[in-house]
Parts: C-alpha cells; structure tokens; sequence
C-alpha cells in the first residue's frame, strides 16, 4: 500500500448535534485513534493525491465525506444515504446497550456471548458500507470497521 493510500485526519462535523453520552464519546475517541494509527483508504477519481483529511458529517439523512490533501487543499468527496443503514445501526446500539448493561452485572460468559453478537452486527455494517463505497473509495474491512464506528456514533447523535 502506498503511503499516499490513507487517512492521516479525521474529524466529525458536530455542528448541531447533541453532546454524547460518555459511552459514545468512548467509542468515537478509540475509533478514531485505531482508524489513524492503521487504515487504507483511496479515493477513486481524487483531484489531489492523498494521504487525506477526512470530515464525515451527517445532513438530511446522508453521509458526507468530504477529504482534503494534507495542506488543506480539497481532494474531492461523496456521499452516501443512510437509509441502508438505519436498521443495523438501530440494531448495533441496542445490542451495545445489551453490552453495557452485561458489563456491569452479568459474568464473563455471559458477557462474551453478548460481545459476540454485537461484533456480528458490526461486521454486518461493516461490509455494508464496503459495498456502498465500492468504485468510489478502496479500502478494507479494517477501516471500513473503524468507518461504520463512527457513522454510528453521527448517526446516533443526529
């Protein structure tokens, strides 16, 4: 993978958003810090050549990803509707708050059990978002795990 092919940046556009709760706030901040520490991404039909800043924001139900070169220059960008995501979205968080919940009173079987289903879904979402970037963004299931973390964390909160 060229050293090009990848994210160095990313921000969340909160404007508007509520603030989030201490366990999205987790998520967001570890997702982030995995996605920069080890990611592959590359824009199909880029003006600029990466590595890139990316701002992913949530509008009228559509995932902006907006990406710019490393100098702030524009690099291009997409955007995807979050229709096809809503239900695994809904389906992540509850299962996050089964997790949650299993945590701080259930033992560690039981707590494994639930982890397990809740990385399924994840996964699910995962792949999902792959397919909507297909032709338009390489990338892997690595990042594309990282990415699906955070569209659920604006998803949520908008």
């Amino acid at each position: 993978m060229p050293d090009a092919d990848r994210l160095s940046a990313v921000t969340l556009d909160e404007a508007g958003l509520p603030p989030p709760t201490p366990e999205i706030e987790q998520e967001r901040q570890v997702a982030i810090f995995d996605l920069l520490e080890s990611n592959r991404f590359r824009l199909a039909g880029a003006t600029a050549p990466g590595p890139y800043q990316l701002t992913l924001a949530v509008n009228d139900g559509r995932l902006g990803m907006r990406l710019a070169t490393e100098g702030g220059e524009a690099a291009g960008g997409l955007e995807l509707s979050l229709a096809p995501f809503n239900q695994i979205v809904k389906d992540y968080f509850q299962i996050c708050e089964s997790y949650f919940d299993a945590v701080r009173r259930l033992p560690p079987a039981a707590i494994e059990a639930v982890d397990t289903g809740r990385r399924s879904i994840h996964d699910q979402g995962s792949r999902l978002l792959l397919e909507r970037l297909e032709g338009r963004v390489e990338t892997d299931l690595a990042t594309a795990r990282r990415l699906f973390t955070l569209i659920c964390v604006l998803h949520y909160r908008n």
